[in-house]
């Protein structure tokens, strides 16, 4: 459907597609508000307070990327991570497999909170499955390029990390600003 819009000058106005219109308004309105979106988007899908309360205070996620089937890819890293309007978001190398698998189209993942030790440990003594213990969900994931958001994570984790992580700030930061680095929100669903 087309919508007749005035120009303001008496000429009789402009045709607009209803949708695009509609859209450009959403656009205009939710622009500023972008954390407002997220957060209306997790309060769609609200997670246990377990799982909550877990977000706010535990040191890793470990995050395992779906396949297009639903199961679940043979990695299961643990990460450090900050929660950051309803959402995940880490830092990561570009040649991690969460980056990778994102940049081949599978934006679904499992995470699961909490701290259950390495899940590969340093000497290959086997895969430690201790973190199927833990509250998990299924979320969406996407790359984020905001350096707002950067700048929040960043804060976070001299917090989060403190005493570890002096020595990864300057690889984390510059890495994201040369392309190296990439940052991934994972957005519960």
């Amino acid at each position: 459907p087309m919508v007749r819009a005035s120009d303001g000058r008496g000429s009789g106005g402009v045709t607009i597609d209803r949708r695009a219109f509609l859209g450009g308004a959403a656009m205009l309105l939710l622009w500023p508000g972008r954390g407002l979106a997220q957060a209306q988007a997790s309060a769609a899908t609200p997670l246990p307070q377990e799982t909550l309360g877990l977000l706010d205070t535990s040191k890793f996620v470990y995050v395992s990327p779906l396949r297009k089937d639903g199961a679940e890819s043979t990695c299961h890293g643990e990460v450090w991570y900050a929660w950051l309007d309803g959402s995940v978001v880490l830092n990561t190398r570009r040649g991690t497999w969460k980056v990778k698998s994102l940049e081949n189209g599978l934006d679904r993942a499992r995470i699961w909170v909490g701290d259950h030790g390495r899940w590969k440990p340093a000497l290959g003594s086997g895969r430690s499955e201790a973190f199927r213990k833990a509250p998990s969900f299924d979320a969406r994931a996407s790359f984020e390029t905001d350096r707002k958001v950067l700048d929040r994570l960043i804060a976070l984790y001299e917090k989060k990390y403190e005493g570890e992580f002096e020595r990864w700030r300057e690889d984390m930061q510059a890495g994201f600003f040369s392309g190296q680095r990439k940052l991934i929100r994972y957005t519960p669903v």
